[in-house]
């Protein structure tokens, strides 16, 4: 859906919350009622008539456009057969995974050893798959959640699971911004579920730093990773002591 059918709809959805016919409408645009319809149909309509539509409905343009890109509809997962089909192709992987950091085209081509052409493509290929919008002139809109996640156990998980993982516990977290920790200790279930919220908090916080961070510089932003992790475990030294 482009940006003007996602506002054409924003406005029908008040129209009928309002009780207002296509009626009402040509009467306020100084219209028939055959070309109002036309007008919702086709999608294509002056700026002026978009701004009296708004007014129609008590809104201004900013107000409208802020209520479209809100009611957008957004991912929170992709279906697993498309998790298997970017897992596939290292170059689409790369493509999407810099889209989804807020890259553009050329920060792409020119940090990696992938042309323009192929760039292309790979933006194609996550527009068909809606992970993001390809606007004109090439720039990228994220169509993903906030709290967007690849699959428990699906095929990215298992990709960075056997390929990344060990590479990135392999740092020694020496560095000034860099920290590691491993605490251990004995909870009750409710302690555990308390700790698990206040988890799952702070990766929205990270997530929201992430998005604050969007607007800098590509060479401001560096790639970081959180690990986070929960369960009930004892070392297996002392597991193979306990009694049955």
């Amino acid at each position: 859906m482009t940006e003007l059918q996602l506002l054409l709809t924003t406005v029908k959805r008040h129209l009928k919350a309002r009780g207002l016919s296509y009626r009402d409408v040509a009467q306020a645009l100084k219209l028939s009622e055959p070309s109002v319809k036309r007008l919702f149909s086709s999608g294509r309509i002056t700026l002026e008539r978009l701004i009296a539509l708004a007014g129609l409905i008590d809104l201004t343009l900013a107000e409208l456009s802020q209520e479209a890109a809100a009611s957008a509809a957004r991912l929170q997962q992709l279906e697993l057969e498309l998790e298997a089909e970017l897992v596939a192709d290292p170059q689409l992987l790369l493509v999407a995974t810099c889209a989804l950091n807020h890259w553009r085209m050329a920060d792409i081509v020119n940090c990696y050893r992938i042309d323009a052409a192929a760039c292309l493509r790979c933006l194609l290929q996550l527009d068909r798959m809606r992970l993001i919008d390809l606007l004109p002139g090439n720039r990228i809109r994220i169509n993903v959640t906030r709290d967007f996640n690849w699959l428990p156990g699906g095929p990215i998980e298992r990709y960075f699971t056997e390929r990344g993982r060990a590479d990135f516990l392999s740092s020694p977290f020496d560095g000034d911004d860099e920290s590691v920790f491993f605490v251990h200790g004995m909870l009750t279930p409710e302690a555990r579920a308390q700790f698990l919220i206040q988890l799952q908090r702070l990766r929205r916080n990270f997530a929201a730093l992430h998005d604050e961070s969007q607007h800098a510089v590509i060479g401001e932003r560096r790639g970081t990773a959180m690990l986070l992790a929960l369960r009930e475990w004892e070392p297996p030294d002392f597991a193979n002591l306990r009694r049955p």
